[in-house]
């Protein structure tokens, strides 16, 4: 998928629709001059409706369409007949989309399944017929509620994406020639910063024909989570991956201060992250010998960790191996 493609944030302004007017007809016919009340309710305006749709990635079909409207009930009838339901709006959606409230920020629900639906606005109820208001001093009433309003509301949808696994790290630490490696995935490579801007999933085969997902996320750089480098536009896509997979290239200066910077990120972004299962995969080790891994060995933070090249597919098998199993603890 593009980088144009590839939408996780919009904005929508939702309109549900009104409730059909109660009737306030009173019973004729042929026989009967003046008979009680038959009005019936009136219809319930539309709902509008998030539902959950694994074959989607994006929000990009919702990036021009700023304006959804539900159409209204209709009105109830004679007979006690009620009004015709306002056909609710279906909007498909990525599993993983969050919906908020625009102007408090409040989080209304989360799509995690395929096939969910959740009432994104609800639907003004119908209004209630005559036949309802009749009583012992009052056997003809002559009025009918009106059906409720529609609710207008300004709506943020979020995606964060769903992967068993997320891959942490500073631009051009290998992430995505590690995705390329061992998944189908086709993510742009290169040597320089901000090479993915967006992030890209792989399915990972496994042993006796399982897998697991696997999520290439942008870069990350020292304050980030105050909106620098690609900042918050990337760091919520962290929060729905089951484990963390630190990248360190083996060429780097300092491997556990990189590591330690990392988290530092990641901490004050959501410090519910360092919750989360944590390996480091120690990259580019084609370029260290032995005597050299062994004296970076001494200085590594206290997580499970793998020396790796996706070059010369050193330590690939076994960090899979890694990863499932700490994935299934």
């Amino acid at each position: 998928m593009s980088d144009k493609n590839f939408v996780d944030y919009v904005k929508i302004y939702c309109r549900s629709g009104k409730g059909g007017a109660g009737s306030t007809h009173l019973f004729r016919d042929n026989w009967t001059a003046k008979g009680g009340p038959d009005g019936g309710d009136g219809g319930r305006g539309a709902h509008i409706i998030l539902r959950g749709n694994k074959q989607m990635w994006t929000l990009l079909h919702l990036k021009y369409r700023k304006h959804i409207h539900g159409e209204s009930g209709g009105s109830g009838s004679k007979g006690n007949s009620t009004g015709a339901q306002g056909k609710d709006i279906i909007v498909d959606v990525p599993l993983g989309t969050v919906a908020k409230d625009f102007e408090t920020g409040e989080v209304q629900f989360e799509i995690t399944e395929d096939g969910e639906q959740q009432i994104l606005v609800k639907g003004g109820r119908g209004g209630q017929g005559n036949t309802h208001f009749k009583s012992a001093t009052n056997q003809t009433p002559r009025f009918a509620q009106p059906g409720e309003d529609g609710i207008e509301a300004e709506i943020i949808l979020e995606l964060k994406v769903l992967a068993d696994v997320g891959l942490v790290g500073f631009p051009s630490a290998g992430k995505s020639t590690l995705l390329s490696v061992v998944s189908a995935a086709k993510p742009k490579i290169g040597d320089y910063p901000f090479t993915t801007l967006v992030p890209n999933l792989g399915i990972v085969s496994y042993r006796d024909h399982q897998s697991f997902i696997m999520a290439d996320i942008p870069g990350i750089i020292e304050g980030a989570h105050e909106g620098r480098g690609l900042g918050l536009r990337f760091l919520r896509h962290i929060e729905r991956n089951s484990m963390l997979l630190f990248m360190v290239p083996g060429d780097s200066d300092n491997i556990h201060k990189e590591y330690k910077i990392l988290l530092h990120e990641l901490e004050q972004y959501n410090p519910e992250l360092l919750d989360k299962q944590r390996m480091l995969a120690i990259s580019k080790s084609d370029l260290l010998d032995q005597e050299l891994i062994e004296e970076i060995e001494q200085d590594l933070p206290t997580i499970p960790y793998i020396f790796i090249s996706s070059i010369t597919g050193q330590g690939i098998t076994q960090l899979k191996d890694m990863v499932w199993e700490e994935l299934n603890k």
